[in-house]
């Protein structure tokens, strides 16, 4: 019943496949516990959802994690009860565990500098490095969006790209003329040397001249932030944080910075609400009577 309802999310549904990836861990580590209880899931009960709860959180998984895993099979029982599969769906009703509240980690401008001069060469693959850490930054795209960029996406004279986002949700993210210079530069060159003679319709391309992947993102992005010896851990995902939180500190409508995220609610961008902590002792050296 698994299998249909993973093809379920991804034909019907059309979900993305790190969301469809997630689902499949969750339910398989779902059906293993029950397999170790000897329960059927047509005899599942609140009670051994709560269980269950129980040993995730044995497993020292953070609260957001078992949320995670609550949606996630909370869906599936719909799926099964619709399907006639069981009379009901235990986890309705339930709550899910509070998630823990962390301010997402950004880099300051000085920070994102560090990570472009880490980047010392100019053969094919270190203008595509750069492009890479330019977009994420400039456009504030997932890094599977990135990935996901074709040549048609792009409009050169508006300096826009068309981003096929969560849900097959599509919006235009924008790029300075930094961003502007070096695309302009890989496409015209670097693309085609990483291409090796052969075609495709993706902007980034690897070393084996086939499109770059989330993974190979994250390692790049790994490596050059490893030179750069910045203090916090780097990922394409901070960058995205901290496009938001640049965008927003300096007067972005909170409403468009939403659009160009491709937030569904609202309050999901009002976490890059904060301020920098030198910004915040400016407003309070400012406003407090005793210096």
């Amino acid at each position: 019943m698994k299998d249909k309802f993973i093809t379920y999310l991804r034909v019907e549904k059309k979900y993305s496949e790190n969301t469809i990836n997630s689902y499949d861990e969750d339910i398989e580590r779902f059906g293993d516990y029950l397999d170790s209880q000897n329960i059927d899931v047509r005899k599942c009960n609140k009670e051994v959802v709560r269980d269950y709860l129980k040993y995730l959180d044995s497993l020292k998984l953070k609260n957001s994690s078992i949320s995670r895993n609550m949606s996630s099979l909370r869906t599936y029982f719909d799926y099964l009860v619709t399907h006639g599969y069981v009379d009901t769906n235990p986890i309705r009703g339930m709550k899910n565990p509070k998630k823990e509240k962390k301010l997402p980690n950004f880099l300051s401008y000085e920070e994102f500098l560090k990570l472009l001069e880490a980047i010392k060469s100019d053969d094919a693959l270190s203008v595509r490095n750069k492009l890479i850490v330019e977009l994420l930054f400039a456009t504030g795209v997932r890094v599977s969006e990135l990935c996901n960029i074709k040549l048609d996406d792009i409009d050169y004279r508006n300096q826009s790209i068309r981003i096929m986002g969560k849900g097959s949700k599509e919006r235009i993210v924008y790029y300075g003329a930094y961003a502007k210079d070096l695309l302009e530069e890989y496409i015209e060159y670097e693309r085609s040397i990483l291409l090796k003679g052969k075609k495709s319709d993706y902007l980034l391309i690897n070393n084996k001249s086939t499109p770059l992947l989330r993974g190979g993102v994250e390692m790049i992005i790994d490596e050059i932030a490893f030179k750069a010896s910045l203090k916090n851990k780097i990922s394409p995902h901070v960058l995205r944080h901290t496009f938001a939180t640049i965008m927003l500190n300096e007067g972005a409508d909170i409403r468009s910075v939403q659009e160009l995220l491709g937030h569904a609610s609202l309050s999901t961008t009002g976490i890059y609400t904060h301020v920098t902590t030198d910004a915040l002792k400016a407003e309070y050296l400012k406003a407090f009577p005793r210096k």
